[in-house]
């Protein structure tokens, strides 16, 4: 296919060859090249359906965010498949968008307004949406920058907002049919509650940590005088609003009580006990305090032993009216004062440390109360079965497999989801109250009259939902539901989603839900779980830490390909990817490798007419001039062994990189191609190729730039999707007019091309060099010293595969001679080195001065040895060992641990050394 065909608005960019600039200016360049795609909108998905489709949907990131290393690995991983299924000629959308994030934008402004003493009170709820709204249009975009800046290849012209007309009246017309199918309700229900930002959380916005608290044993006495009950509490705040105390009924301790009431300590209240299974006998004096209107479990007793429920607690963490003398007091400032009137009356029994996990809002990190609240919810098991079947099924994949068991327990105990939030911020809950008659009314549009009285007086719900609930819609609103538009039908089931594992069930079951019920299909296929970033430690990244690695500073420093091959290179399905600096710098380096590979290509091939090696079903963008380029179709059987030894791998490697990426294998991806391009292509195949490239025979010369032009470029391609500015950098130095890489054709292997013998004999060379080469490095051979190398080989074909490869192990290890003796022993005075069915040796007379050499060792090993007593002193030393962190004391073991690797390296290599002599 022509590249006008694949891409219409792709426009050549006509760049004859070139010498690349001796370095790579990476800023420079990822600047224009993104320009340059975003010009030539080479990121369109188009209407065509006459390819497949593959569409993504990006998790949208907060309208406050900033970009972060998670952003990163998600982002990057996206857009390595995005931009791999555009090369292999899909129709690609990969839709961008941004989340309103309700509670999180609100804090924004709010803390705005608070720097110049307004209140959002103040202005008042017009005025006030009008500001956040303000504030998204000149601040919002931040993190769309920053996605830009790392090379997304998203379809910006589709680019959503959570809060945008088409989505609002998707998040309307779910709601309104919601509500019609019984699925949304409104009730009295206990709520996690944020003091701090004032509203209701769901269940997986609560963040539980695990504290160091207090259990408290209170005394509450028996209404009749004859003893007490101990109960045990984290909360005594909350016993103001004790209405029974609870103890499970095949408990023996209470099956006899004679009083069926207690008086509630400080308020002098009488309360009933009732039997109820829920209560754990086990657990404290097996007595537990019942307070409804502040805890889940205690509200469920309470509606089934139907127990007044009492608030002693206002919305803002403080003790209300109902807490009597406690009124007024925060309830931190009400748990000391409690505990302190308690123990002067005697009624505290004891006090124990407790670790226990305390719920946090995972905006603030305010300690959340659970609170009795009339809240809108979403009666979610019907639409919980049904996604979890789908999985379950297999019509949507998790990846990785681990994450089901957790997947299924989640969903198979969901409770209710409360969607309605009191913040002004986000999509306000489409209900009315008419207000002379009490109707509600429901609708997506606003409603003029009440149905019921014709009353003109309707007052709108004050909450808004939460964000997650337009979120949950994201793949089909995103898409133009509910009108029936052709991107739905042709992008709708999305093929994969991308996310961290951590909001698997604020988002992904959510999506799952909504899109089975609204589209009667899955929202997506697979469903790929990455891992957290962690520092080199293993460490959560924190702020408070100093561990936080940036990645816009990691980019302005390496370079943008350098972090995504990093991210890619560690992405191995359900492990953590520990981030250091150091590793970013080495595929810096990785970069640079590439780089100056490209150079030395261009340079063997400038100023000529160069031969293209051909592959079957290669769409060669560029167009074409004779006097630049020639095809040759050479067959395989003509070139050298470098060449078809190149060829066959390069095959076999762009083969495994496209299963890798269809398994969602990123790490395996990036590792092969490194090891490929760093190793095979520049290590060995560039070296072997040089007496042919600076030879004077023009037709081997020809074969030679022909293979290194070609296997060059499939390594660009290759490497695109996870590399992108770099290799279109190289791709348009090359000869011919050049179209983006991005719509070149992934590389396939050609069966033709496939070699195995030369891939053996290639395999047989590295391992003699390799073996050579270790004797040099063993018995420190200055690198120009030129040495004589024998090979004892008593198998025939091996020898004779040995006799044609004498030329290149000669040159690949400055050898003058190379002898293969089919018997005998190795000659005295020679170095060996020992492979499968082979020997190689190397006379060293002449080669090593045996005394200097042991000098210089006899002096490393006393130095080294002088370290080693300091580090076995401080290990030896009682008081060191006791008084040292942990890790101090490993950091020491490891020092002394490589110093003793070391040293027995040096006597190995003087035992060798003196062998000679």
């Amino acid at each position: 296919m022509s590249q006008s065909a694949a891409n219409p608005d792709a426009k050549p960019a006509a760049n004859p060859s070139q010498q690349l600039p001796k370095a790579y200016e990476f800023r420079e360049v990822e600047d224009r090249w993104y320009r340059n795609w975003l010009e030539h909108k080479n990121f369109r998905a188009t209407m065509d359906e006459s390819r497949p489709s593959f569409s993504i949907v990006i998790p949208p990131p907060n309208v406050t965010g900033v970009l972060h290393v998670g952003h990163a690995l998600n982002n990057t991983l996206q857009d390595i498949l995005v931009r791999y299924r555009r090369m292999q000629g899909y129709n690609v959308l990969w839709l961008p968008g941004t989340d309103h994030a309700g509670i999180a934008t609100q804090n924004v402004v709010e803390r705005q307004l608070a720097a110049k003493g307004v209140s959002r009170q103040e202005m008042g709820r017009d005025k006030f949406i009008e500001r956040v709204w303000q504030w998204k249009e000149e601040s919002g975009g931040q993190i769309i920058n920053q996605l830009k800046r790392l090379g997304c290849s998203c379809d910006w012209d589709r680019e959503r907002f959570t809060m945008d007309e088409g989505l609002s009246k998707a998040v309307r017309a779910v709601f309104v049919r919601l509500y019609k199918e019984g699925l949304i309700y409104r009730g009295n229900y206990i709520i996690n509650w944020c003091p701090r930002c004032h509203t209701a959380l769901a269940d997986v916005e609560v963040e539980h940590e695990e504290t160091a608290g207090a259990l408290y044993h209170i005394r509450y006495p028996l209404a009749d005088g004859s003893g007490h009950l101990v109960v045990a509490t984290t909360r005594p705040e909350t016993m103001l609003g004790d209405t029974a105390v609870a103890v499970h009924p095949g408990d023996e301790r209470y099956r006899d009580l004679k009083e069926a009431a207690v008086i509630l300590p400080l308020v002098n209240r009488k309360i009933p006990i009732v039997y109820d299974t829920h209560v754990e006998k086990d657990f404290g004096s097996g007595a537990l305090k019942v307070t409804p209107a502040h805890d889940l479990n205690d509200f469920e007793i309470g509606r089934r032993h139907e127990l007044p429920v009492l608030k002693v607690m206002d919305d803002h963490g403080v003790m209300n009216e109902e807490a009597g003398a406690y009124a007024g007091l925060d309830r931190f400032a009400c748990r000391k004062k409690i505990v302190a009137d308690l123990e002067a009356a005697g009624l505290l029994e004891k006090i124990e440390d407790y670790q226990h996990g305390v719920g946090q809002c995972y905006r603030c990190q305010t300690v959340v109360e659970p609170a009795l609240s009339r809240q809108w919810f979403v009666a979610v098991k019907p639409l919980a079965a049904r996604a979890t079947s789908a999985v379950r099924e297999g019509e949507i994949n998790l990846l990785p497999k681990m994450w089901h068991n957790t997947f299924y327990e989640w969903m198979d105990n969901i409770r209710d989801w409360c969607i309605s939030r009191q913040i002004w911020w986000g999509h306000r809950i489409p209900a009315w109250t008419c207000e002379s008659c009490g109707e509600l009314i429901v609708e997506e549009s606003d409603p003029d009259l009440c149905p019921q009285c014709n009353s003109d007086n309707l007052r709108q719900e004050d909450d808004v939902l939460d964000t997650w609930f337009s979120s949950a819609l994201w793949p089909f609103s995103t898409l133009g539901w509910p009108e029936q538009t052709k991107e739905l039908q042709m992008f709708y089931p999305t093929s994969v989603l991308i996310t961290s594992f951590d909001i698997l069930f604020f988002w992904v079951a959510r999506m799952m839900m909504m899109g089975l019920h609204f589209m009667d299909q899955v929202p997506f296929r697979d469903v790929y779980l990455h891992a957290l970033v962690r520092d080199k430690h293993g460490k959560k990244m924190s702020k408070s830490k100093g561990n936080v690695l940036d990645p816009l500073e990691l980019m302005d420093k390496y370079g943008t390909d350098a972090l995504r091959f990093t991210m890619a290179a560690f992405a191995a399905q359900g492990r953590d990817i520990k981030l250091a600096e150091e590793r970013i710098e080495g595929y810096r380096h990785f970069i640079n490798k590439l780089w100056n590979a490209a150079r030395f290509t261009l340079m063997q091939i400038s100023d000529h007419q160069e031969p293209h090696l051909a592959a079957p079903g290669d769409r060669l963008s560029r167009e074409q001039s004779p006097a630049q380029v020639n095809e040759v179709a050479s067959p395989t059987d003509e070139l050298s062994l470098p060449h078809r030894w190149i060829l066959s791998r390069a095959g076999k490697v762009a083969d495994e990189v496209s299963r890798a990426l269809d398994d969602y294998r990123f790490n395996d991806a990036a590792n092969v191609a490194y090891q490929f391009v760093w190793k095979e292509f520049c290590d060995w195949y560039l070296e072997w190729i040089k007496p042919e490239l600076y030879g004077d025979d023009q037709a081997v010369k020809a074969h030679s730039r022909a293979v290194l032009l070609r296997v060059l470029e499939d390594i660009l391609k290759i490497l695109h999707p996870m590399i992108p500015f770099v290799t279109e950098e190289i791709w348009h130095a090359l000869p011919g007019a050049r179209s983006s890489i991005m719509v070149e054709p992934f590389p396939v292997a050609d069966p033709a091309r496939q070699d195995d013998a030369a891939e053996a004999q290639a395999e047989l060379l590295m391992e003699v060099v390799g073996g050579i080469r270790n004797i040099r490095s063993t018995y420190l051979l200055h690198p120009s010293a030129t040495i004589k190398v024998g090979i004892i080989c008593t198998e025939a074909n091996r020898v004779a595969t040995l006799q044609e490869l004498a030329g290149a192990i000669k040159g690949l290890t400055r050898s003058d001679s190379l002898e293969i003796i089919t018997q005998g022993r190795r000659p005295e005075g020679t170095a060996t080195h020992i492979l499968p069915e082979l020997e190689i040796f190397v006379p060293l007379a002449g080669l090593v001065n045996v005394a200097a050499e042991c000098a210089k060792l006899d002096k490393e090993e006393k130095k080294l040895n002088q370290e080693l007593q300091r580090i076995q002193g401080k290990l030896g030393n009682e008081k060191f060992m006791a008084k040292a962190p942990p890790e101090v004391v490993a950091k020491e073991q490891a020092k002394e641990a490589e110093l003793l690797a070391t040293l027995n390296t040096i006597r190995e290599n003087r035992r060798r050394l003196q062998a000679i002599g």
